[in-house]
């Protein structure tokens, strides 16, 4: 064998023995989830994505926006955001697009369906729908209820004494 070839062979067998070596860190696909999958306009969505390998990632929807997504410590792949979507959101289907490391990383896609009808802020829903006069007759229901109770308290305190 001439030598080139021999050459050529040593420095193919060198290099195969150096990609060898060389420690690789396989992910596999990353993977996504929503903590609600169902929400409400106005309402807040946990994201979190899992496998990329990196330490940043975001997530975007016409729903919310773009979230920038952190580990949950210095060690960790597992990335976590919240997202809070907007309370002008169209209700149906909206698509989540999960990104390792940013733009141009693997991505992961998702549905978050919003609901439509949300209950007004600050009453949680258990007024709406009522007209003054039924708020008012049952703030006096609840009145005098109260004032019987202490009526009959006091009344049976008086006739122990």
């Amino acid at each position: 064998m001439p030598a080139t070839h021999r050459r050529h062979l040593m420095a193919v067998a060198a290099a195969t023995l150096v990609v060898a070596a060389t420690p690789v860190t396989a992910y596999a696909n990353p993977s996504a989830t929503l903590s609600p999958s169902t929400v409400a306009p106005g309402g807040r969505v946990g994201l979190n994505l899992q496998g990329c390998g990196t330490k940043t990632g975001r997530a975007s929807s016409p729903a919310f926006g773009n979230v920038s997504l952190t580990p949950g410590n210095l060690e960790a792949t597992n990335l976590f955001g919240t997202a809070t979507v907007y309370r002008d959101a169209r209700p149906g289907a909206h698509r989540v697009t999960f990104e390792c490391g940013g733009s141009g990383g693997q991505r992961v896609t998702l549905t978050l369906q919003v609901t439509p009808g949300a209950a007004r802020g600050g009453t949680g829903g258990s007024i709406d729908g009522m007209s003054p006069g039924e708020i008012a007759l049952g703030g006096s229901m609840a009145a005098g209820a109260l004032v019987a109770g202490i009526w009959v308290l006091r009344r049976r305190a008086a006739s122990t004494s």
